[in-house]
């Protein structure tokens, strides 16, 4: 996955926005204020850091050497997953653990903003 690639699928979340809140270089994507996924795009190899129920964060990282716990996150929540290069996972496993993540933050948000977000 490209950076581009990344950016874009984040991005075409409904109500997703790109922020910079700790560095110029880490993109910080948000629904509603709240973050699903964190990436220095310009990184070699691109990683992103992507929330996860925590059972299932332990069984990723166990099935493949390219998810490991959050880098700087809480790490029974998070999973820092490389996106691009070499030892990257294949794109459609990356879509799909951006999604979940996406998916995750917005089951936490309160039931009006959900309702709000009407995603098809």
């Amino acid at each position: 996955m490209t950076p581009d690639a990344l950016r874009s699928l984040c991005l075409g979340f409904n109500a997703a926005v790109e922020e910079f809140p700790f560095t110029p270089q880490t993109s910080v994507f948000k629904v509603l204020g709240k973050v699903f996924a964190l990436s220095a795009l310009d990184g070699e190899p691109l990683k992103v850091n992507l929330k996860c129920e925590p059972e299932q964060a332990v069984r990723l990282r166990e099935q493949h050497a390219a998810i490991v716990p959050g880098y700087h996150m809480n790490k029974r929540h998070w999973n820092t997953v490389t996106a691009g290069g070499p030892d990257a996972l294949p794109d459609a496993l990356v879509r799909e653990l951006v999604e979940d993540s996406y998916d995750l933050v917005v089951a936490g948000l309160p039931k009006a903003e959900r309702l709000r977000l009407d995603r098809a």
